[in-house]
């Protein structure tokens, strides 16, 4: 026989602690407005497995908190990561490359740590010449970085990138100081640096 619950229970005055599954409690306060939320930092034993959904930091430079295993860096907290595209704005250190297109340019930041990597095919190498000057999805910190370059359709040479200190750019050259500056070169370049 079913028993129909007529008291129902008000949970905007709901207050306390609430128990978690396998270790664990978290404070919970009303909001008010019917919801129930945590109000302080639950604390739980054991690991946590999210079946569905996303594991979401609501509040910026908010992240992963290693200090427990403390080193003898600055900062322990991993608080960012972010994929995507950018379009560079490629030119010659010397002279005006008329056009170019660009293939690809993807990149990966993984807390500061920043992998750019796009390819592209000079269409029409004007009056450029030297290196490429490639913009980067984000300005470099205050340190110097590398990175490679390759030509993939006229030599197959191997060129080298880099990055100065507080630049917003890559610098691409041949290892022989030839130019990747001509029409039809289809270079390939990856930075590697921080923010």
């Amino acid at each position: 026989m079913l028993k129909a619950v007529t008291n129902l229970v008000n949970v905007s005055q709901i207050t306390g602690v609430l128990p978690v599954v396998n270790g664990g409690t978290g404070v919970t306060t009303s909001t008010g407005t019917g919801n129930v939320v945590l109000s302080a930092a639950p604390t739980r034993s054991g690991n946590v497995s999210l079946s569905t959904g996303n594991l979401i930091m609501s509040t910026s430079g908010k992240g992963i908190d290693f200090s427990a295993t403390s080193g003898a860096g600055t900062s322990e907290l991993f608080a960012d990561y972010e994929e995507g595209t950018w379009t560079p704005v490629i030119t010659a250190s010397s002279g005006t490359l008329t056009s170019y297109s660009i293939t690809r340019a993807v990149y990966t930041k993984s807390g500061r740590l920043v992998v750019a990597t796009t390819r592209f095919t000079i269409t029409n190498a004007g009056t450029g010449i030297a290196n490429l000057i490639i913009t980067l999805p984000f300005t470099a910190g205050a340190q110097d970085s590398t990175g490679a370059a390759f030509e993939t359709v006229l030599t197959g040479d191997m060129g080298r990138a880099w990055v100065s200190s507080g630049s917003p750019e890559m610098l691409v050259a041949r290892y022989n100081n030839t130019t990747f500056c001509v029409t039809n070169s289809s270079v390939t370049a990856t930075a590697i640096y921080s923010v």
